[in-house]
Formats: C-alpha cells, structure tokens, sequence
C-alpha cells in the first residue's frame, strides 16, 4: 500500500483513502506527498470529474502524526522536503468537486481540510475538532479566515481555543457539513454524490467553483499561518506540548513564555 493512501479511480470518480487506521489514519509527510500528487495530478485527467477523500477504518484521520511534529519541535527532523502545504495548496486550487466522506473523528487538519471540500458528507458518529491550541500551534489550512467566515467568529474562535469536539449535528447545523447520514451509508452516500456531480457540465462546474473561492486571499492566510505554525513548532510551548503527550500527562505551561 503505497504511502498508507490508496488511489483508485472508477466513473469519473477519483477516491483517496487515508489507508493507515492502526494509527488512527495520523497523516505522515509521505501521505501528504501522496496526496498532493494524486490531487494535482487530477487537474491535468480529464478523465477526473471529482474526487472523493475518505478514511479506512472507524476513523477520518487522527490529524497529523504527533511524532514526526515532535522531531520536527525538538530540532531532530530530517532535511527531506515537508509536503503539508503542497498538499494543502492543491487542495484549495482543485479544480474539480471535492466530496469528504468523514466518519468517527476528525483531528486538526482532518477538520481544517473540510473548509476546502465542495460537499461534505458525516457519518453520524462524526467527530470535528482542531486542538492547535491544546498543542501550542496555531490553526492552518486557511482555517483561521475560513472557519469564522463559515461558522462566525464566537463558534470558531471556541474550536480553536477550547479544541472540545463538534458533533456530526452540530458541524451539519453550522454548515461546515452537507449532510449527516447512518456510519453504514456513509461512502455509498459520498460516492452516489462523486457520481451526480461527475455527471454535470464539467466547465461549468469549475468555473462556478472559481467564483465561489477566495483564491488570493486563501494562499496569503495560508503563507501567513505557516511562517507561524513553523516558529509555534520550535517553541517552549510546543516542546512541552508534545513531552506532556507522550508522558500521557497534561501540559504545564505556566513556566514558559507567550
């Protein structure tokens, strides 16, 4: 299984599943290069008229992989090419209909990527939380524009200060979901959409999901938020952050600086 992210295409209908569900499907660096391949790769097949991103398992994703984010904080990562934010930047410029298909919990970027779906599907036992805060960081992904344009400032500020989960109800209230269906209809449900969407006027659909999106000012939120998520990953905090975790304690921060 290639990177833990299996590409499979049918009907018009390219489906990326996060294949890693004895680690909770956590995203490695190489399923976000996986990722971002298969999704800029789409933009030049024509024989890609949407792509659906699910999770095997009884989980979306558990966000990304604590460890690799703790080598990178205690100034032990390699030199190898970080490929999150070309993962994310593909993500946002698609230009075909992008469905999710979220079930159990979606960590961190396992939420914050949803802003960036056209139709979002939840299994009942859905989950959406983004704990950057809880960890030291910061949001990413755009979230920091994205989350309060959809949800207002009160509700998303709350996500991310707080990192308490949002239940398929809620998110579907909100409207950061389409639709809530039972866990077993959930990618027969996110694939009867792939399929009514792969079937409209393929130019049409990408220009009206261009008008619809904030292009230039996504890529700024998003440059702006990385030189921060970087610098938040090398901080005092973080570091404390990510020893409290594997220590299974809760972080002290009371002794570092803001």
């Amino acid at each position: 299984m290639t990177e833990y992210v299996t590409v499979e295409s049918t009907q018009g209908v390219l489906t990326l599943t996060l294949a890693r569900p004895e680690k909770m499907n956590a995203l490695t660096n190489a399923m976000y290069g996986r990722l971002a391949d298969a999704i800029a790769g789409a933009e030049s097949d024509p024989s890609v008229r949407a792509i659906v991103m699910r999770g095997e398992g009884g989980m979306f994703t558990s966000g990304n992989d604590l460890g690799e984010f703790a080598a990178v904080a205690a100034g032990k990562a390699g030199n190898e090419e970080r490929h999150v934010a070309r993962f994310l930047r593909a993500l946002a410029s698609s230009t075909r209909p992008v469905i999710a298909a979220v079930n159990g919990r979606a960590v961190g970027v396992g939420t914050t990527l949803l802003l960036h779906c056209d139709f979002v599907v939840l299994a009942e036992d859905a989950l959406l939380s983004t704990p950057f805060v809880n960890l030291a960081l910061v949001p990413e992904a755009a979230s920091s524009l994205l989350l309060p344009a959809r949800i207002g400032h009160v509700r998303a500020y709350e996500m991310f200060a707080l990192g308490l989960p949002v239940s398929a109800a809620q998110a579907l209230a909100w409207g950061i979901a389409n639709r809530v269906v039972p866990v077993s209809d959930l990618h027969g449900e996110a694939q009867k959409v792939a399929e009514l969407l792969a079937s409209r006027a393929a130019g049409s659909l990408k220009l009206t999901k261009g008008l619809m999106k904030q292009g230039a000012a996504v890529a700024a939120q998003m440059d702006l938020e990385g030189a921060q998520f970087v610098e938040r990953l090398q901080s005092p905090e973080a570091r404390e952050a990510f020893t409290a975790f594997a220590e299974k304690r809760a972080p002290d921060f009371s002794k570092t600086a803001a």
